[in-house]
């Protein structure tokens, strides 16, 4: 018997973009001039109704425990949002409140996976994805795409499938590669899931941070088996579309049964989501949608700006995102190795970025434009000084000119 740690603390790594966050909040206190291109979370301001409803809530200074499940007032909000924007009617008993959409993967996960049984998700996909997995006791199966890199077919998923197979989660529009699996693709999978008897966990965190006049293919659509037999199961939160992450709000909807077994293990992991973030998020649901559309709008321009900066950036391999707030290309003209890369580019360039090589694709990076749009245009230009041997030898990093005196 170990006297130490539990061999699964010693599995589990550090979230990547988490430690990310710190290690550039650390450097922008000391001054150091670093853009931050490897974020997680929009620049923009939540909901004034978010604010009523958590302030009137704390104004009474009884801050008390809810219910495992969530608040009824936002289970409420939540029934009516996938009801307008899935064209779906549910119930209470069909939707569960966790802390952010993170936990309630997390607790689905927990819910379904028995050891040794495996769950699959495609390449790339959310840093967070293996790791979770792995902590419910299950053996991630990663599905690499091979004709599109961010979009995989139905006989690539199929093919991975074994009698150990329990789920799959897709993550459409996708975190990191802003790529949207197309609707044939969700029928399919829907359809597939449905006809081998496995669970489905659609992360729908960005369903509404969609670009170019599209929208998210619905999976409720294309799912024949009512929600009280099904093992369809839609993560959302308040996180990307309301610019809400800190609040820590997300829920999933499902049946009945997975419903139950969810909120009874959150009863016993965080007892309930926080109170005043479950009232910000009924002021949110529940308040003006303009500020979501608002923020759409200002990242679909930022993305065009940062495509703009990336187009004519040689050796560069860049898919245009169709919606969320990152960009995916392909640095392997440069360095196979994105960990070495990014290291090299917050060392020379002062500019934060996210290896692929935690979303499953090495030689990539992952580059966001939920920032200022001047963050964004130096960003890139600081890389392209850093890499491109054609640009420029010397450039302004905060205040204070640098020449490149390396090959």
């Amino acid at each position: 018997m170990s006297k130490g740690l539990s061999r699964m603390a010693g599995a589990i790594k550090e979230s990547p973009t988490l430690k990310l966050n710190a290690l550039a909040a650390s450097l922008i206190g000391k001054g150091e001039p670093v853009i931050h291109l490897g974020g997680g979370e929009p620049k923009a301001q939540f909901p004034p109704e978010a604010l009523e409803k958590c302030t009137s809530y704390l104004a009474k200074r009884e801050v008390s425990y809810a219910p495992p499940s969530g608040i009824p007032p936002l289970k409420k909000a939540i029934i009516r949002y996938t009801e307008k924007t899935y064209k779906k009617a549910v119930g209470n008993e069909n939707v569960v409140v966790s802390v952010g959409g993170k936990q309630a993967i997390m607790a689905v996960l927990h819910a379904i996976v028995d050891p040794g049984e495996e769950v699959l998700f495609p390449a790339p996909y959310w840093v967070s994805f293996p790791e979770m997995v792995t902590l419910a006791g299950g053996v991630p199966v990663i599905v690499r795409p091979q004709t599109d890199p961010f979009r995989p077919t139905m006989k690539e998923v199929e093919d991975q499938v074994t009698p150990a197979t329990k789920g799959i989660i897709i993550n459409s529009p996708n975190n990191p590669s802003g790529a949207m699996y197309s609707r044939d693709f969700i029928a399919g999978i829907v359809a597939f899931c449905e006809a081998r008897d496995l669970y489905l966990l659609m992360d729908d965190t960005y369903n509404r941070l969609v670009f170019d006049g599209q929208s998210a293919p619905n999976p409720f659509d294309f799912a024949k088996k009512p929600l009280e037999q099904s093992k369809l199961v839609v993560i959302n939160s308040v996180s990307k579309s309301y610019a809400m992450t800190g609040f820590r709000i997300g829920w999933a909807v499902g049946s009945p049964e997975l419903i139950k077994a969810v909120s009874n293990i959150q009863s016993q992991q965080t007892s309930c989501a926080s109170v005043p973030g479950m009232w910000a998020a009924v002021g949110a649901l529940e308040g003006d949608q303009s500020g979501v559309e608002a923020l759409r709008r200002t990242l679909e321009g930022n993305r065009n700006v940062m495509l703009d900066c990336l187009k004519d950036f040689p050796g560069l391999k860049v898919a245009k995102p169709d919606a969320t707030f990152y960009c995916f290309p392909d640095f392997r003209a440069y360095e196979k190795d994105s960990a070495k890369l990014a290291d090299f580019l917050l060392e020379k360039a002062r500019v934060l970025v996210v290896p692929g090589r935690e979303f499953g694709m090495d030689g990539y990076l992952r580059l966001s434009y939920c920032g200022a749009t001047g963050d964004v245009t130096e960003g890139v230009a600081r890389i392209r000084w850093a890499l491109d041997p054609r640009a420029p030898k010397e450039i302004t990093i905060g205040g204070r000119k640098v020449v490149r005196d390396w090959a």
